[in-house]
Formats: C-alpha cells, sequence, structure tokens
C-alpha cells in the first residue's frame, strides 16, 4: 500500500496541488489549494485512490460509499467499480446539496439502503462542512457511517469537526507539502 500511496502523492503533486493564493469555499484565503478532481478524474489517480480506500475499508460491514456532490462523485464511483472485481461490492450514492423538487424529489441518488452501514468519502476536507452535511443526509434515513475518508486533510479545523467518526484522511496538507 506504501507504493500506491507514494504513486498517488507524486501524482498530486504534479496534477492538483497549486501554490499561490486562492479564495477557498469557506471563504478563507490560502496560499495552498488542491484540485481535487485532477487526482480523482485522472486514470491513474482513480484507480489509485480507489485501491487504497478499499484497503482502508476492508474488514468493515459497509455496504455503499458516497458523499455530497461533486467532490465525493468520482470517488465513489471508482470504488464501487473496483469493489466489484475484489468481491466485495459496494454501491455508490451521491447526497445532493439541494433536495430536488421534482420527480422523486430525492436528497441522496444513486443505491442505498435504509438502516445500512456506509462510508462517506470527498476529496478535499478544510472545516468538513460538506461532508457533516452528507453524514446528515445519511444519518437521517438511518444509515450508520463506518468511517469517512477524503484525499486531503487540509489541517483547518475538518478533523476536529468530525471527531466522532472514524475519519482517515489518505494525505494531510503537511503530508503533501513534502
Amino acid at each position: 500500500m506504501d507504493q500506491d500511496k507514494t504513486r498517488l502523492k507524486k501524482l498530486m503533486k504534479q496534477k492538483a496541488v497549486k501554490t499561490g493564493t486562492f479564495t477557498l469555499s469557506s471563504g478563507r484565503t490560502s496560499d495552498f489549494y488542491v484540485d481535487g478532481k485532477q487526482a480523482t478524474l485522472h486514470p491513474e489517480g482513480a484507480y489509485l485512490i480507489a485501491k487504497i480506500i478499499l484497503h482502508k475499508i476492508n474488514g468493515l460491514n459497509a455496504k455503499h460509499i458516497g458523499g455530497l456532490m461533486i467532490g465525493a462523485d468520482p470517488i465513489a464511483a471508482a470504488v464501487s467499480l473496483m469493489s466489484r472485481e475484489m468481491d466485495c461490492p459496494l454501491s455508490a450514492f451521491i447526497v445532493r446539496k439541494a433536495q430536488k423538487e421534482h420527480g422523486l424529489k430525492k436528497e441522496i441518488e444513486g443505491i442505498i439502503t435504509q438502516g445500512s452501514d456506509v462510508v462517506i468519502v470527498d476529496d478535499v476536507i478544510t472545516t468538513a462542512s460538506a461532508t457533516l452535511a452528507a453524514i446528515a443526509a445519511v444519518e437521517k434515513i438511518g444509515c450508520k457511517v463506518v468511517k469517512v475518508i477524503c484525499l486531503v486533510d487540509r489541517q483547518e479545523g475538518g478533523a476536529e469537526a468530525l471527531c466522532e467518526y472514524d475519519f482517515d484522511p489518505i494525505f494531510t496538507k503537511e503530508e503533501l507539502m513534502q
């Protein structure tokens, strides 16, 4: 697994990690930015992320994987696809930022069963507000969050906000800056 993480870190540094001045979704400014989709939508990145996450959740009774759109979407899809190949199938779901006003008026799209164990994923966590919104949506239908995984923890309060959950980032900002 260390070799996969090393390969992913190299890809992240080449494609996703940026320095400069950036405004984050939280409104804060930062000199460090991670464009997570450059890794999660990259074929090698998606493969490595899925492989690492499947290793992290091995032995859990999770049935579904997902999170708040759009950061979680490619991660959940990659893990779901690879889980089938590893004979431990996990279905994917997407939590909408706002409930649909038409059709079935769903807040959660995809496949999720009430009362099941789920894994919540995201690409980058700063304050964890998006992740907590996804958690609230699945808990509202009686699911139990057995693990929370992100590609990068910016180390700006997200881990503390998720202290009630088994939070396990693939990378921290500190690791990526080395």
